[in-house]
């Protein structure tokens, strides 16, 4: 067994910018349905949150190590559970190199505090291997 780690930090004002200047368009491209409902305070969608869980799926690109391989955004997925905690959801080709490098599981963790927002990602493989699923 091996574990592999990545993190992120994401300045939310970033994030408030592309909203800003993109909107819904922003919001469709790098985020599923569930994360934006997930990011919501009342009738408003946090930046907070949305930045952290930018930050995860950047952390999970990290664990995945993608190298050149094209990813999209919608293909990690951050699911805040009912009990409050959040889980990652990999779809397509992040779940295709998962299965390549031998993931077994991840875990992550979200926080946000004085305008930025870190995730961090740890990944359990199934045999440590210094090589990204790409290069054997």
């Amino acid at each position: 067994m091996g574990l592999r780690v990545g993190i992120d930090l994401v300045a939310v004002a970033d994030i408030e910018a592309s909203l800003r200047a993109h909107g819904e368009r922003y919001l469709r491209r790098v985020f599923t349905s569930r994360e934006v409902e997930d990011s919501r305070t009342g009738e408003q969608i946090s930046a907070e949150r949305l930045a952290a869980r930018f930050a995860a799926k950047e952390a999970a690109m990290k664990t995945l190590r993608i190298g050149d391989d094209a990813l999209s955004w919608h293909d990690i997925e951050v699911r805040r559970e009912a009990g409050g905690w959040v889980e990652l959801a990999l779809h397509g080709r992040a779940a295709e190199l998962a299965a390549a490098a031998g993931v077994i599981e991840l875990a992550v963790s979200l926080t946000h505090e004085g305008g930025y927002a870190s995730a961090v990602v740890v990944a359990e493989i199934r045999s440590p291997s210094r090589y990204s699923p790409h290069e054997r």
